[in-house]
């Protein structure tokens, strides 16, 4: 739609005017499984109906032997370290182009986050520094399908195989995302899982494990439900723990949502698939590179980079605020490496603030230098996965907003 004027005085119109699809999307299927939920009177515990069912379907879904539904995506890292036996002087390796979760998770069992940095083309943990940032107290790597796009798992199963180390998959942005024809989730010896509101398969909040290892999952479970063994008494205790269930409500909503997904998934593919075209021909606009081994994107994000200079110096913020002005919801994303988050930055991590053992000395994150990372921090707009729930000819008003952006900016 091309902007118009009212009148003399009167600013243009926004090239979308128009609302973008809902989400999260509160449809018939939902309610019915609530009031199912509703009606069996078991709303809560590991065996409720609705949560033994979710998990049974993500488990087919995803090609997973194992899942294990918990309270949130941040206590899903954290189990997996602790069933995994990561914890004081211990390293965990993780990407600095995250939510905090990813990092805070391993500072949770008291073992130490090491940030390496990122692939410049996908924004995903670069397999060439992960294997530099490996040490005697390598413990683990947490790799971070970021926006959806799988990172590169044949390089990181490899090394961590090779080195004899953990790989957890962070799949929070990856629901229905593949690799080689292979669901996310299901390399590592774990994949987890976020069903917040923002989410592509929510409930409001909710989190959950895969695995394919039958005593990994037995662990999972117990460390979940307040470090219970599976079938045993209700006080006897075997691990230690918490009261990390899901509820049988959100479990409900989350098997009607899974009944979408597969649509939906199809149809940010074609969005996205719209949007790298087209976009590409706008001079400073680059998206980002899908590796072709990314059988499926799940497009929790749609990225793309921004040269301000092709945009007459329009700064990074103003560019963002100009498309929402224009009816895109656009935004920035992660405003700087996590490593430079005042938690870390602010802070000498040792045995007083961690746990750490004291013969380690502290470490200093505000000293690491993450090129690739800062430059993506200064240069990457995000775009949420409800607008490619459009119409994938609605894509088109996407691209006529970043034009006029651009050409209004160029004539001023």
């Amino acid at each position: 739609m091309q902007p118009t004027r009212t009148g003399p005085s009167s600013p243009p119109t926004p090239v979308r005017i128009r609302p973008w699809p809902e989400w999260p999307i509160p449809d018939a299927g939902g309610r019915a499984r609530l009031l199912e939920a509703f009606d069996s009177g078991e709303w809560n515990g590991v065996a409720a109906p609705a949560v033994v069912e979710f998990e049974a379907e993500f488990g087919r879904y995803q090609n997973a032997g194992h899942t294990v539904t918990c309270v949130n995506g941040t206590v899903s890292l954290e189990i997996a370290l602790s069933a995994l036996g990561v914890g004081s002087g211990d390293e965990v390796i993780v990407p600095p182009y995250t939510f905090l979760a990813t990092a805070t998770a391993v500072l949770g069992v008291n073992a130490l986050p090491v940030f390496a940095d990122i692939d410049p083309e996908t924004y995903c943990l670069d397999p060439d520094a992960v294997e530099a940032a490996i040490g005697p107290r390598t413990a683990a790597v947490i790799c971070v399908h970021l926006g959806g796009h799988p990172a590169d798992l044949d390089r990181l199963t490899d090394i961590c195989e090779r080195h004899g180390v953990a790989l957890i998959e962070d799949a929070a942005h990856a629901h229905g995302a593949r690799w080689r024809d292979q669901p996310v989730g299901t390399f590592g010896q774990y994949g987890s899982w976020s069903f917040q509101g923002s989410k592509n398969l929510t409930a409001g909040e909710g989190g959950a494990l895969t695995t394919n290892d039958d005593a990994l999952a037995v662990a999972a479970r117990e460390i979940r439900n307040c470090g219970r063994a599976e079938g045993g008494a209700w006080y006897d205790h075997h691990r230690f723990g918490g009261n990390w269930r899901l509820t049988a409500f959100q479990a409900a909503l989350l098997s009607a949502g899974l009944e979408r997904l597969p649509r939906q998934v199809a149809r940010r593919e074609e969005c996205a698939a719209h949007l790298d075209q087209h976009l590409a021909g706008i001079e400073g606009i680059r998206p980002l590179r899908r590796d072709p081994r990314a059988t499926t994107h799940a497009h929790h994000l749609y990225l793309f980079r921004y040269d301000a200079e092709a945009f007459g110096g329009l700064p990074l913020d103003a560019f963002t605020q100009a498309l929402r002005h224009e009816g895109i919801p656009a935004m920035t994303g992660y405003p700087r490496p996590l490593n430079r988050q005042p938690l870390f930055a602010e802070r000498r991590f040792d045995q007083r603030a961690t746990g750490w053992r004291p013969e380690y000395p502290p470490t200093r994150f505000d000293r690491l230098d993450l090129p690739v990372c800062e430059r993506a921090c200064g240069e990457t707009v995000w775009l949420p996965h409800h607008v490619l729930l459009a119409p994938p000819g609605e894509m088109s008003d996407v691209v006529e907003a970043v034009d006029v952006v651009r050409r209004r900016r160029l004539a001023s």
